[in-house]
């Protein structure tokens, strides 16, 4: 890839934010782009069509915890920046799999930073000065925010589950590399995404596919835990902004500063999805939506049916955290960001997006199968 500009190493390019924000570099920057991506079953190559032979954009597929392989794609295409997106992040299945998620979370990202400050050191004076490595965590490892005081940038690492535990690990050992050997590192804390592309483990998607297909939306507890929706697109907005203009040392919190409980959210889903159907903008399809092996007519559900009435309450899970919240004060008054999509907008634009691409969906239901769920 030979380019007039250093181009930028995105690690997870094909999981839900990472391909979001693919996307809208290609459409919104002029440095070219190489996505390093082990395609698990949470990377997609149908979330890259319509990208993937971009004359900006180059997919390798590969493992961060390759050391070898990162240190040659750093040589070869000498990228200016680092964006570290890669990461095994569903909450369930850390319980179930938490050496999986060490090895990629801890491990990987160790050997992605002891690469990058072996390339950082190579570079000229001036490079050097440019180059950044943003580390992308999550608010969870913070552990449950009280009533009315969310997490700043000040909070402690209270991980719950095993996936924030690595998370909190990882932004660790990124702290030792910034501090042992200089590494210009910048940390962002994004709250929860949501928005097209994302896989059905995950609340929203599950959710809005279960309704459509006249299926039990199944909520941990009483389904009152608390989270802080934010647009991936808008999450890419905030992550092009901090690369380009955060300091060096510095944790971003990262929010839309609404926090809705987890069974409101439900609720809202069932309710467009109703709207939809019964307005004939979308077809109740089994064959498309159901999240489970077996087939079913495509006319088996009552457009007139109430979804509300499927939403079902099961046993917590262990570890859950009840409440997420972020001061993304910080993000906004320094670097000028904010949210641009309201909730309510964004999650109709994205219950019609997973109504209207049934082929990604399908292709996304089968790699969750491949991956035993």
């Amino acid at each position: 890839m030979t380019h007039s500009q250093p181009a930028v190493l995105i690690t997870g390019g094909a999981g839900f934010i990472g391909s979001a924000l693919v996307r809208q570099w290609l459409e919104h920057e002029s440095a070219p782009i190489v996505n390093l991506d082990s395609f698990t079953y949470a990377g997609l190559q149908a979330s890259l069509n319509g990208v993937m032979d971009h004359a900006r954009h180059q997919l390798v597929v590969g493992d961060i915890a390759n050391g070898p392989l990162v240190d040659r794609l750093l040589a070869e295409h000498a990228p200016r920046a680092i964006i570290h997106l890669a990461a095994e992040s569903h909450v369930d299945r850390s319980i179930d799999q938490p050496a999986r998620f060490a090895q990629t979370n801890v491990v990987g990202t160790c050997v992605l930073l002891d690469s990058a400050v072996r390339y950082w050191r190579t570079l000229n004076a001036q490079a050097r000065d440019a180059f950044r490595f943003l580390l992308v965590s999550t608010d969870e490892v913070f552990g449950t925010a009280s009533a009315n005081q969310p997490f700043t940038a000040s909070s402690p690492l209270a991980p719950n589950s095993p996936y924030s535990a690595t998370k909190a690990a990882a932004e660790l050992l990124a702290r030792a590399f910034r501090k042992t050997y200089g590494l210009p590192l910048l940390v962002v804390n994004p709250t929860n995404n949501y928005g097209p592309r994302q896989l059905p483990e995950k609340l929203i998607p599950k959710m809005i596919l279960a309704a459509l297909a006249g299926q039990p939306l199944t909520l941990y507890g009483d389904g009152l835990h608390q989270r802080d929706w934010l647009h991936v697109d808008d999450c890419c907005r905030a992550l092009r902004r901090v690369l380009e203009q955060g300091v060096p040392g510095s944790r971003y919190l990262l929010g839309a500063d609404h926090c809705q409980q987890n069974l409101q959210v439900a609720e809202k889903i069932c309710d467009l999805v109703d709207e939809l159907l019964a307005s004939g903008q979308a077809k109740a399809s089994g064959r498309v939506c159901r999240t489970d092996r077996r087939e079913a007519d495509p006319l088996s559900v009552d457009p007139r049916l109430r979804r509300r009435e499927l939403i079902r309450h099961i046993a917590d899970r262990p570890g859950h955290d009840r409440r997420y919240a972020v001061d993304s004060r910080r993000l906004r008054t320094e670097l000028g960001w904010s949210p641009q999509i309201a909730f309510d907008l964004g999650l109709r634009e994205t219950v019609r997006w997973y109504l209207e691409n049934p082929s990604w969906t399908r292709q996304a239901l089968a790699a969750l199968r491949q991956a035993g769920s």
